[in-house]
């Protein structure tokens, strides 16, 4: 099962918020405004909207796209413990 699902990267890209961050917080993932992340859950940070636009190099984003950030994403999470 994966920790980081799809769905959850598909948010963060959709979001409106350039500054909107996934955050793996107890098991689940959300994604969350820089304003809602308190010092607590600022070190639960897997991605920033602004570094995956960088990383897909702006246009449509393909579902294969998708896929592939969301298991980078859920490969870097498990790899720090979670």
């Amino acid at each position: 099962m994966a920790l980081i699902e799809r769905e959850c990267v598909r948010q963060l890209l959709e979001s409106s918020d350039p500054e909107a961050a996934l955050v793996f917080v107890r098991g689940d993932c959300m994604v969350l405004s820089e304003d809602r992340i308190d010092d607590e859950h600022r070190r639960l940070v897997v991605a920033r909207r602004r570094d995956l636009d960088r990383f897909l190099g702006g246009g449509t984003i393909t579902e294969q796209q998708v896929d592939l950030l969301a298991e980078r994403l859920d490969n870097a999470v498990r790899d720090l413990g979670a």
